[in-house]
């Protein structure tokens, strides 16, 4: 399975990556329109967090063993038995926030967007590449297969 890695070292704080994941998944996938047409605004799945020098982008891990898969009440939160990616079907959350509650890394939020679900980074699901990835001008952010971090995740 692929997964997003974070080198904090190359990171500047840019949020590049939460506008260009914002813009995935809205509705138009057109940056202009996405932020100054769309309502509501489609929310970014990714954030970035700052302390000082440091940033760092923070996404869902998709975790082998999953928190957020066993404490959803509906069946909701799944894995993607092609991609490994751990997915939620917003049409069967009922919004008790039980995956916001686990999530070891904070990184499930409650979709502000005029959902009722809860949202979080699903690997720009169809894409070959996430668009946070894509996007990040210094490479902070790489794709790669779990346990090659040397691969080339571009």
């Amino acid at each position: 399975m692929k997964r997003i890695y974070v080198n904090e070292e190359y990171c500047i704080g840019c949020r590049l990556c939460e506008i260009h994941c914002a813009v995935q998944h809205s509705q138009s996938k057109k940056i202009i329109k996405a932020f100054k047409e769309e309502a509501p605004r489609a929310m970014a799945r990714i954030l970035v967090e700052e302390e000082g020098p440091l940033s760092f982008a923070m996404q869902c891990r998709h975790c082998e063993e999953a928190p957020c898969i066993e404490a959803c009440i509906v069946g909701a939160m799944y894995r993607d038995e092609d991609t490994g990616a751990v997915l939620c079907d917003e049409d069967r959350c009922v919004g008790c926030w039980m995956c916001v509650m686990v999530c070891p890394f904070g990184a499930i939020q409650r979709n502000v967007a005029g959902s009722k679900a809860a949202s979080k980074c699903d690997l720009c699901y169809g894409e070959e590449i996430p668009a946070c990835v894509a996007h990040c001008p210094n490479e902070a952010l790489t794709f790669v297969e779990v346990g090659s971090m040397a691969g080339e995740g571009r």
